[in-house]
């Protein structure tokens, strides 16, 4: 027995251009088109619309229903030795990239190794109490204001 995965998507509220359309009916059909064919081509099958309420908040207390369009697109599941397969197949991959990037990380090695930058900017130097002339003594707080930038005045 097959099973079967089913994907929804919102459908298109609106047309596209596109050559020779000129119509509004033909320029929305095209967005359908367009949209059924991106999925097919991820392997989903086109099942039927829907139209569905959807209950949706409306200022801050109360809630209005608002009418959706939906496309239900469907693909049938692989089963049994078929998923096996298909796992097997994926872990060879997986350990094929494995082995491939230790050979990249082999031969990396033998270069010099990066030099780490900040994550950040360093933010501006702190000046010491102690080595600064202008202040009074031993702890005397940093009475100088912040550095403005020229070009943004502070204010303004």
């Amino acid at each position: 027995m097959t099973s079967y995965e089913y994907k929804v998507v919102p459908a298109p509220q609106k047309g596209e251009k596109a050559r020779g359309i000129k119509t509004a009916e033909g320029r929305f059909a095209c967005a359908i088109e367009r949209a059924m064919n991106d999925m097919a081509a991820d392997g989903w099958e086109y099942l039927r619309s829907e139209t569905l309420p959807s209950e949706e908040r409306s200022g801050l207390t109360s809630s209005t229903s608002v009418w959706r369009n939906l496309l239900v697109f469907r693909r049938a599941r692989m089963e049994g030795t078929e998923a096996e397969s298909a796992v097997a197949e994926g872990t060879a991959a997986l350990e094929g990239r494995r082995l491939a990037s230790a050979a990249d990380l082999a031969r990396s090695s033998q270069m010099a190794p990066p030099v780490p930058g900040p994550l950040r900017p360093d933010p501006a130097p702190r000046r010491d109490a102690g080595s600064d002339p202008h202040t009074a003594g031993e702890g005397a707080a940093d009475t100088e204001a912040p550095a403005t930038d020229d070009k943004h005045p502070a204010g303004g």
